[in-house]
Formats: C-alpha cells, structure tokens, sequence
C-alpha cells in the first residue's frame, strides 16, 4: 500500500476526507465490489497527465469506506483499446471457470475503447472484455477471448454495469447504447445474450446515456422495487453531467417502469457517474460518484493531480405521497470523523453569524422548516458561497459565482444551481452541510434532496452568516479529521 508524504494533504484544494488520487487524472469510480472485508475502488484514470487520456484503472482499497489505501493500477490498455468504465463481481460459484472451486475469482468487466477504429466510422471501436484476479483484487489477468461482446451496431456501447440475478440464477450486465439501456444474461460471465432494452422513449436525453446501475431497495412500509441509475451528459438539470434514476420493476428480462417526471439522484453540477457497491456485507446500497463535470473538469485550479469522488452515500427508497425518492445519506461510517470546533456566533438585526478559523473541513447540522433563508460562508479574500432556500417556489439554490478562483472556465458560473424540493414536510427538517477543501454536499431532510458542488475558495471560508431563519437556529459545528 503506497504511503503518501505529509506534503500531500497540504496542497491546496487537496480534499482532506474525500478520495482523490495521488497524481494526475481521475474520473469514473469503476468496479466498485466488496470482498474479503475490503472495499475495493477503482477508477478511470490517466498516470501521465492531469487531463483526460488512455484510460487504465487505478486501485484503492479501504476497510471503512473513509480510509483509503492507494494501490498499483490494476489494469493497463492493450491492442484492443484503452479501459473504459465497468464493475466487478464475486464469481463464487467459479460459473466464469476462471478459478476454482477453492480459489473463486474476482472478474472485472470493462468497455474497450479503440481509438485507432473511432475516426473510421464503423461503431465498432467500444467492445466488452473482462480480466480476472485470483489473489484478491491485487493482481489481474486479462481473459484470452476477449472481447465478450463485439458491437458494429452503437457508436456508444460502454459502462457494463454487472450483477447476480438470484432468482434466475444468471448474471445480468446493463450496456448504455447513446440514447437507451440494452440488458443482457450469461450463465458463466463470458458467453452473453441480448434480453432487452429500456429508455428510449423515457427519461432525459439531453445527451449521452453512460454509467448505468440497478438493484432492488425497499421501502419503510414494505414494498420492493427496482432503482435504475443513468448517467448522462451533457442534458443535466444545472448543465453539463448528472446522474437520473427511474423507479420500476425488473423480471430477469426487461426494466419497465410508469415514471413520468425525470429524476435526478443528486441536483449539482458536480455528482456524476455514480454507481453501486456489489456484495456489501449487510446489502448496503452504497454509492460513489466521481465529483466532476464534463463542462469544466479539465480545467479546474488543481495543481498535480485532477478529479476526487464524493462522499461514500447510503441509498434508500421513499414514498412522497403518490411518487417514488431515492434518497443519498453519507454513510454512517463519516460520523466517527467529526470532532466539536469552537465557533463564535454573534446575532444582528436580520443576521446570525458564526466564526471559526476554517469551514474548509468542517460539517454544520440543524433543523429548519421551508421558510426563506440564505446561508452565506465567506472569508477575508472577499468570497462568498451563497446557499439559499425559497418557500413559495420550494427551491434550494446554490451560487458559486464568487466563490473564489472561477475564471477557468465560464460554464463554471454561468447560472445559479437551483433543485426542486417539492415533498419536503412541513414539520422541521434536517439541513447537512458538508465542505471540504473544494467542495460542499448539501442534504435536505436525511437525503431526501441533495446537491453536490466544487468551491476553489482562494482562502478558507471563515464566516457563516445565516438570513431569514436565524433567530432560534442552533447548528452543530463539526471539523472532519484528514483520512488520508
């Protein structure tokens, strides 16, 4: 496991307890699988630039979901093309006979992308491969057959999402195909069959369909569905990346679903391409998504290293009268990181403002109800990141347009995030802000919404000022102890 010097957690904007590479570029979290009580991460990564190129997958692993190991990248491009995004599996059963019965392997399934073919026009330049790792996710080996499915159809055909259908004892791999899901069944992880598809006619299509996910939650009261999650870029609800999901129904062939409205799983610019742990202990749905946008991603004031993921989330299935909520709560895991600060609060007509010396690490939690009130963190370099609820229109927003170093790309500022809170209740509610060096994650009501957003604040923000709802407001401040 690579021990990093101390150096590293004082560059600036270096996230202090959300993952982030070592060096150079990340994106997607790919084969996000639990196994051997080790949670295993690996990512779209480029080891010779801190902007997008080959794609490899980088490795981390971790016990706790918070403490990160950083490991040698597990797999590299070959002569069919670069590593494009997947998942991985469990084969415990050896239905792949790429182990045994005693030494069942791990099998990764990622996207092939050819870049050499691309430029011809043939759409047959993103394929499907799988390697296998016998000693516990350390070390992979790549299937000899490869590719397991060959495409000439779909010029996008990427981001097999894979899993173990219990009750119709096969694997089942989602495929995005640009603008619909393609699902398909194997009883061995190598020989594949088309089953169905699902979205072509539902759900946004701004942009390309990529990164998708499905499993089965269960509400409070009882009922079991399917969640499917799509990523898509550009078409989101703030611009550029975001991740929708639909609710429904899964019968070991097709996903079918009676949703109407297109829902988000996290209102930011910055949550995107998030998918699901396999084989969590407990059957946690815990999801990861990588804390960027197409729009501006290879842009941003990073120095040495580029990309970080969001918070490990807990995802759970609500009913709002007659609609169906995903809900995304950081896991219980991140509440061992808080320690008390000591902040100053002072009351002015119409202001509550409190004081510490850095929100840059730092968790606040209250109650409030949906009235209008505005919360603004500042600092002495004169920035300022405006959070704000609105009643009449049931409103969250979030304007980063001061927020410290913006210039590097327009679209960066462009508009303020606005999400739609339509079923909040009308009893007090729960108000999570989260900020660490180059972001802030923000939880209405224990998930119910949430919005995710990268800050390059030139100084740590220092000051909260809250309007509106003030008087009576009594938060808990929390500084978050580094991880790394």
């Amino acid at each position: 496991m690579t021990e990093l010097p101390e150096e590293y957690y004082r560059e600036k904007y270096r996230p202090q307890f959300h993952f982030s590479p070592p060096e150079k570029w990340m994106n997607d979290p790919n084969g996000l699988v639990y196994h051997q009580g080790v949670y295993h991460l690996f990512y779209q990564y480029y080891p010779d630039d801190v902007v997008w190129g080959p794609m490899h997958w980088g490795h981390a692993v971790s016990s706790d979901l918070l403490h990160w190991g950083h490991k040698p990248v597990a797999l590299y491009p070959d002569a069919l093309g670069y590593i494009f995004s997947g998942s991985a599996v469990f084969d415990k059963n050896n239905t792949s006979k790429l182990g045994t019965s005693e030494h069942p392997p791990l099998v990764a399934i990622f996207t092939y992308h050819d870049p050499e073919k691309e430029p011809l026009g043939n759409n047959d330049h993103q394929t499907q491969g799988i390697a296998y790792s016998l000693d516990g996710g350390l070390t992979w080996e790549k299937y000899s057959g490869n590719p397991v499915i060959d495409n000439k159809e779909f010029a996008d055909f990427r981001d097999p999402k894979v899993f173990w259908d219990e009750e119709q004892s096969q694997w089942i791999m989602l495929l995005v195909a640009g603008d619909h899901l393609r699902i398909y069944s194997s009883p061995n992880l190598i020989e594949w069959t088309w089953l169905s598809e699902f979205g072509r006619d539902q759900g946004a299509h701004g942009g390309v369909w990529e990164c998708p996910d499905m499993f089965r939650l269960t509400t409070p009261e009882g009922e079991e569905k399917w969640v499917l999650l799509i990523s898509i870029n550009p078409g989101g609800p703030n611009g550029g990346s975001a991740t929708q999901y639909f609710v429904g129904d899964f019968d070991g062939i097709a996903f079918t679903s009676d949703q109407v409205e297109v829902k988000w799983v996290d209102w930011g610019t910055d949550n995107y391409a998030g998918v699901t742990y396999n084989h969590t202990p407990d059957g946690e749905r815990v999801f990861i998504a990588w804390m960027g946008n197409w729009d501006y991603a290879p842009k941003t004031p990073t120095q040495g290293w580029r990309g970080a993921m969001t918070l490990p989330r807990t995802l759970s299935l609500c009913r709002s009268n007659t609609s169906y909520e995903l809900k995304s709560y950081p896991v219980n895991a991140f509440s061992k990181l808080r320690n008390t600060i000591r902040v100053r609060r002072e009351d002015l007509p119409g202001e509550s403002r409190f004081q510490t010396s850095n929100f840059n690490a730092a968790e606040i939690v209250f109650k409030t109800t949906l009235t209008d009130q505005k919360w603004v963190f500042s600092n002495a370099a004169g920035n300022s990141l405006v959070i704000a609820l609105y009643a009449k229109t049931k409103t969250l927003t979030l304007d980063r347009s001061n927020s410290g170093v913006t210039h590097f790309d327009p679209s960066f500022t462009q508009a303020v995030q606005i999400a739609e809170i339509p079923h909040l209740p009308e009893e007090p509610f729960e108000v999570r802000m989260i900020l660490d060096a180059c972001s802030v994650e923000l939880f209405l009501n224990e998930g119910q919404y949430t919005m995710t957003s990268l800050v390059f604040p030139e100084q740590p923000f220092t000051k909260l000022s809250v309007y509106g709802n003030g008087e009576g407001l009594q938060p808990s401040f929390y500084g978050i102890g580094r991880v790394w």
